[in-house]
């Protein structure tokens, strides 16, 4: 024994990467597999496992409708339950993409709707849909489809509604937020009332339909499982019938106080006993015992579309001691953020949105600044989402900010241009202080004014982002230097959109060539040449480069004025489905062969 060398441990391939593993058991543990990451990162074991995966995947999420093909699709994943997809960048939310830009669900729908035996949810984000798009879905999945989500899409009617309502009797989701909707009447909601008996959950908030609220009555009494209503105006007093019948509702948002100022008509509104997710339009500071006998239940409160001030925030706030979300303008002022730090100490979520850019009521109300932010960051120290406008921020802010929110995996910041001094900038040793403490973040968002992070600044960014995947970085750095520095920093960077920047274009392209994980950027406003020709230098395959030259007409409005973007535009990203087909005359595609 003394003198005998054991043999060396030999790990068999196969039991290395558990190819002797049972089909069966694979299958079991694929199922507990849920990240889209992992799965991405087992398919590539082996052969048998990419199988699996692609038998066993239940759920896909296309970041960007043109980076795949739908027939590709549809082959590796026969057995895909649920589709989510996502069209336009986020930049049309703000105007900046136009209508007829691209982002057409046809394709997709008449490629994927009838032979996925299984799909039962589907998910369409900044997308156009026709109505001829929603009734060929019907016609295919209708009587098995239980999710349905059109996100900020447009191109359809409530004639489509009406048929998705008659024909998807078990519907559990219909999500439309926000969408662009041909009002045709009401019908659709009267069909899905009577229809339908298992809608869980209903969202056609910030759209401009027009409801009876006779047909949310039939709908709460038909449907005894409605946990979520989400709606168009409508006046909050005709609702009465609804919310007796609701019982088993927790989330409200909508409605609206039409008659601000004459509390005797809302008396008689009482929310279902289980109300605990809630949001309000027009609002006043009249109107607020509404919410007092409930407040201290309330998990979630959505002020945005309120008129209260400061003050009004201030004592709505104090009296909600349990919110984990909390969704406000910058009217809520640092005072208003004092007592949301001093009372929130559960709250996890916190989107501070742009108010009225009126200067003499922002000063009269005050706006956000670094007082408000490190009141919340002490105060809510489970924070994990944040995304704010303010008017003032300082390095010592965002530090408060790393220090006391381990826990941020999102952070979202604007500074507005209303002052004409800031305090404190550039902001470079903040964002190095709050990236380094804050190892969760995963999306991150720094939207600024000139001088506001200088290139030593921005090269913190990519040192300090290691894990981040989604970044929008606007008006940050001083030369080319500091954006090729930053970029060599983002090793996981997937997704990068840039706006208002002083960078080159060949500047551009070589900081794509840096980033080995990025898969898509946009950027709007750069130095730009005519022809986009230094954009070629970071071609490699499977890689579309879009480019909008400055000062092009894309469109002429309804009232016959011409739509000019004075500002250049690039969109690239990786793509298994080629050139796309349906590029606008005003897009360049640019290849390196063209």
């Amino acid at each position: 024994m003394g003198g005998e060398v054991p043999e060396p441990r030999r790990l068999h391939r196969a039991l290395s990467f558990g190819c002797g593993v049972p089909d069966e058991a694979l299958h079991l543990v694929m199922g507990y597999v849920d990240g889209p990451r992992d799965r991405e990162a087992a398919s590539l074991v082996c052969r048998r496992w990419h199988r699996i995966d692609a038998l066993t995947r239940k759920h896909v999420t296309v970041a960007f409708c043109y980076a795949a093909e739908p027939s590709r699709l549809r082959a590796r994943f026969p057995r895909l339950e649920s589709l989510a997809l996502k069209g336009k960048p986020r930049a049309a939310m703000y105007g900046l993409i136009p209508d007829d830009w691209g982002a057409y669900a046809a394709p997709w729908v008449a490629e994927l709707a009838v032979p996925l035996d299984c799909l039962k949810a589907l998910h369409l984000r900044r997308m156009t849909v026709t109505d001829a798009d929603l009734a060929a879905l019907v016609r295919a999945r209708g009587h098995m489809l239980l999710e349905l989500k059109l996100d900020k899409c447009s191109g359809f009617s409530t004639d489509a509604l009406r048929l998705v309502a008659r024909s998807c009797r078990s519907l559990r989701t219909l999500f439309l937020e926000e969408c662009f909707i041909t009002d045709k009447g009401d019908e659709w909601l009267h069909e899905l009332a009577a229809n339908n008996s298992v809608l869980v959950t209903l969202n056609f908030y910030m759209t401009e339909l027009k409801v009876a609220p006779a047909d949310l009555e039939l709908l709460a009494k038909n449907c005894k499982s409605l946990l979520s209503l989400k709606m168009s105006e409508c006046d909050l007093s005709d609702l009465i019938g609804f919310f007796q019948r609701a019982n088993a509702l927790e989330d409200f948002a909508g409605g609206s106080f039409y008659e601000v100022g004459e509390l005797t008509k809302y008396e008689k509104v009482n929310f279902p006993p289980r109300v605990c997710l809630l949001g309000l339009t027009y609002m006043g500071k009249n109107e607020i015992p509404v919410i007092f006998p409930f407040s201290a239940r309330l998990k979630k409160l959505d002020l945005q579309y309120t008129f209260l001030t400061a003050e009004d925030h201030c004592q709505v706030i104090s009296k909600c001691p349990n919110l984990f979300v909390l969704e406000v303008r910058n009217v809520i002022g640092d005072r208003g953020l004092v007592v949301v730090g001093d009372t929130c100490k559960k709250l996890r979520r916190l989107r501070i949105e742009r108010g009225d850019d009126d200067p003499g009521l922002q000063e009269e109300q005050g706006g956000v600044s670094q007082l408000g932010l490190t009141a919340v960051a002490v105060g809510c120290r489970d924070l994990e989402y944040i995304a704010a406008y303010v008017s003032d921020i300082t390095n010592g802010a965002l530090e408060s900010i790393g220090t006391f929110c381990k826990n941020l995996y999102d952070f979202r910041l604007v500074l507005l241009d209303r002052q004409k001094e800031v305090t404190d900038l550039p902001l470079d040793n903040g964002v190095r202080a709050l990236l380094r403490s804050c190892t969760k973040l995963r999306r991150f968002a720094l939207y600024l004014r000139p001088g506001g992070l200088s290139d030593m600044g921005l090269e913190y960014i990519g040192q300090y982002s290691g894990n981040i995947q989604y970044m929008l970085l606007g008006n940050v750095g001083e030369s080319d230097h500091g954006l090729v520095r930053f970029a060599m920093g983002c090793t996981n960077l997937r997704k990068l959109e840039l706006r208002s920047s002083c960078f080159s274009e060949r500047a551009l392209s070589l900081a794509v060539l840096q980033m080995p994980s990025l898969r898509y950027i946009w950027v709007q406003g750069y130095r730009a040449s005519p022809t986009g020709v230094d954009l070629l230098l970071m071609a490699r395959p499977f890689w579309n480069i879009e480019f909008t030259p400055p000062d092009i007409v894309r469109h002429v409005t309804a009232d016959g004025e011409l739509c000019v973007d004075r500002q250049p535009q690039v969109l690239a990203y990786y793509s298994l489905a080629g050139k796309r087909p349906d590029c606008p005359g005003w897009v360049i595609p640019l290849h390196p062969d063209a």
